[in-house]
């Protein structure tokens, strides 16, 4: 008779919570100040608009510079000394940093709050990590999934709450993140047990894996691993076409003011939640990570197309579920990754990826807000083509969609799997300064 599986250790349970809460939050306080941090510029250069448009971008290239940088030094620090340390540093810097940032009177005094802001950020790569040392292989994809949709969690919920607290007063939403952020320090330093023993840790911290640049060294030698990196950063890089052109386009193409923008934007917020959250782990058993990627792919083509071929609003809007659909093909990736690569070099692994979706992130807004600001012009080289952006999106993926059959085509298909086929990896109950 078959025996039931085994129950989740509770230790392990509540790890997988902290984890989840832990991005959701820290999401969650980055949405809360979108919608005032550019007004707080304005008001600290003295109220000139154009001025404090320019100091936004300024801010963003920044934060996502920082995280490029540091994510890999995180992920290398988190195999030396552990998930646990690295993540409530991260969490305590966070908290500071948005009081500093509440209370600055002066731009500058912004300007390195925002640094410091994409410096601590960078421990997701060190959640990701922890997922990796905990989860089985065969259960990681639906984690990542989840992970995604804390993702979206924080950022549907974030602007929203951050612009009612903003009516109230410009600097209350940094208060709020910060409140956020400490609060998640405090339930880490008692719930969160440590994830990688001392055994399982690299023998020292090495400079030379810990930037950008080296971590690519690191991906060089695990030939698969490589070629899905490439993957995951040409969906990151096709994901800022939506970010830089979206309320432009539609507000050119369809005449959307900020009202619709704003419900049609939390649809997507929502729809990507639900494929996070729910379509990933019901799919992964059925299909195996190799179909998952290659339908996900295959499907954000498909949704990136409608957006820039649609002449009419409704026929955008079908193009929603397919975009959604997309991130069915993220999680399976990461996890492919994950098994390639030896458990010590987990966090520079989810390091190296952080900085390739940061990477992304610098040269994106301004690589798709340019092809359409060209499209549009007189200067077009194709005419009636103001979705060119998305269209360019469509064929990043495809050349995706390429390298990820090649990569993969030595890869067997992976057959379903049932739950009680394997058990949680175990997890120590107490950090390892406590343990044996």
């Amino acid at each position: 008779m078959n025996q039931p599986p085994p129950s989740v250790p509770p230790a392990r349970r509540a790890a997988l919570v902290f984890i989840f809460v832990t991005v959701m939050l820290d999401m969650l306080a980055f949405g809360i100040i979108i919608p005032v941090l550019p007004h707080l510029i304005v008001e600290l250069i003295g109220g000139s608009i154009s001025k404090a448009a320019v100091w936004s971008g300024t801010f963003g290239a920044l934060f996502m510079l920082m995280q490029f940088v540091f994510s890999p030094v995180q992920g290398a620090l988190s195999d030396r000394f552990g998930r646990r340390t690295v993540i409530l540093i991260s969490s305590l810097g966070l908290g500071i940093d948005f009081i500093v940032m509440a209370l600055a009177p002066v731009l500058w005094l912004l300007f390195i709050g925002r640094a410091v802001s994409g410096i601590c950020a960078a421990s997701f790569s060190t959640a990701n990590a922890y997922i990796a040392d905990i989860v089985p292989k065969e259960k990681r994809a639906a984690a990542f999934g989840t992970l995604g949709a804390a993702f979206g969690i924080g950022f549907i919920v974030g602007p929203a709450l951050g612009g009612f607290l903003g009516d109230l007063h410009i600097r209350l939403p940094f208060w709020i993140a910060a409140g956020l952020s400490l609060v998640n320090f405090c339930y880490g330093w008692f719930v969160l047990p440590e994830s990688l023993p001392k055994e399982r840790r690299s023998a020292r911290f090495d400079w030379r894996h810990a930037n950008p640049f080296g971590a690519v060294v690191l991906l060089r030698r695990y030939p698969q691993v490589f070629g899905l990196a490439a993957v995951f950063f040409l969906i990151n890089l096709a994901q800022f076409s939506l970010n830089s052109t979206y309320v432009l386009y539609t507000d050119y193409r369809y005449g959307w003011g900020p009202q619709a923008v704003g419900l049609t934007l939390g649809l997507v917020g929502l729809c990507s939640g639900l494929v996070q959250a729910v379509l990933v782990r019901r799919l992964m058993p059925k299909l195996g990570e190799r179909r998952m990627i290659l339908a996900g792919l295959a499907l954000c083509i498909v949704g990136y197309v409608f957006f820039g071929f649609a002449s009419i609003g409704w026929l955008f809007l079908l193009g929603i579920p397919f975009l959604s659909l997309g991130g069915l093909a993220g999680p399976p990736a990461q996890a492919m990754m994950t098994h390639q690569v030896d458990p010590h070099e987990q966090g520079r692994l989810q390091g190296a990826l952080t900085s390739l979706a940061s990477l992304a992130g610098i040269f994106g807004p301004a690589l798709f807000a340019n092809i359409f600001a060209l499209f549009i012009s007189d200067h077009a080289p194709v005419r009636h083509l103001p979705g060119a952006a998305f269209v360019l999106a469509a064929l990043l993926l495809f050349a995706a969609a390429l390298i990820a059959v090649r990569v993969m085509r030595h890869t067997a298909v992976e057959a379903p799997l049932a739950s009680s086929e394997f058990s949680p990896e175990p997890i120590p109950h107490a950090p390892p300064e406590q343990s044996p």
